[in-house]
């Protein structure tokens, strides 16, 4: 059963690991996902953008294949399901297809906009006993064909969206979607520290886990960060194992081309690259 991403958070906090939001785009990512989280009994978030939702026909079908595979694969950790960057339209479209867990992302609004919808967010997620993300100051890189540079939230609009009721704050440290430049500043401890000071116990999330290094997420985590979500970096692994079979020309061989087969590849990779992150987020074990 889909649970809310509250209680899983407020433990990480606590106990200083970090849980893995990992987006899915269909089955085969969400399979390997689940399954991995089971192997290492860590809880996990499934993260789904508005165009992934779009992409896999709509919500309803995300949640029915969901808690499908919740049940016959018989998963007994924690899993949360939970919308990307989501517009408000989309979230209460996913109140209404029965995710656990939503994200607004009010960051492009003027402050008082992004209170305002919040507010009425978190009354609605209460309501249904979901959790709530809000972000503050936007986070840069390519998201859905939107290119920022990673900028820094203000440390007092993180306290007053942090104090409307919210589950976790994702805020801006100069962390950036995709993969990093070359000329990459790294992340801003001070906002963080900063965030961390104002907002006490509230949970912080890390968007755009892909690519920093392994040093930095430790020190974050340290730092109150209890969510980070990784999305680019299993698409390529995904797709260089794919790659690699193709080379190959095992495609070519037998019932090579059958999607079971040729699809295998990558779905192992996700599976490989779930692991790694989860002993660095110091998640396993956890659920």
């Amino acid at each position: 059963m889909l649970v809310s991403a509250t209680e899983m958070l407020k433990k990480a906090k606590a106990g200083h690991y970090a849980v893995g939001q990992f987006n899915i785009n269909n089955l085969e990512w969400t399979k390997a996902i689940l399954l991995t989280a089971q192997e290492l009994n860590s809880p996990v978030i499934l993260g789904v953008s508005e165009g992934a939702g779009k992409y896999m026909a709509g919500y309803k079908t995300v949640v029915g294949m969901v808690n499908g595979m919740l049940e016959e694969l018989k998963i007994t950790v924690p899993v949360a399901l939970h919308l990307d960057h989501g517009s408000y339209e989309g979230c209460l479209k996913c109140v209404e297809a029965g995710f656990s867990s939503i994200m607004f992302d009010g960051s492009h609004y003027p402050i008082e906009e992004n209170v305002a919808k919040t507010k009425e967010l978190v009354k609605i997620t209460r309501e249904h006993g979901m959790s709530l993300e809000a972000e503050v100051g936007s986070i840069g890189g390519e998201e859905d064909g939107v290119i920022g540079m990673g900028e820094c939230a203000d440390p007092n609009e993180c306290k007053m969206i942090a104090d409307l009721g919210i589950d976790f704050l994702a805020a801006g440290i100069g962390n950036i979607h995709g993969k990093y430049p070359a000329n990459w500043k790294g992340l801003s401890f001070e906002t963080l520290d900063a965030i961390q000071q104002l907002t006490g116990d509230m949970p912080l999330v890390l968007h755009g886990g892909t690519g920093i290094p392994t040093d930095m997420i430790k020190k974050a985590i340290d730092l109150g960060v209890s969510k980070i979500n990784v999305n680019t970096e299993c698409q390529l692994s995904f797709a260089a194992a794919t790659r690699k079979y193709i080379e190959e020309g095992k495609d070519q061989q037998g019932k090579g081309y059958d999607p079971r087969k040729l699809l295998a590849p990558g779905f192992d990779a996700i599976k490989a690259t779930v692991k790694e992150k989860m002993e660095i987020f110091g998640s396993v074990g956890k659920a």
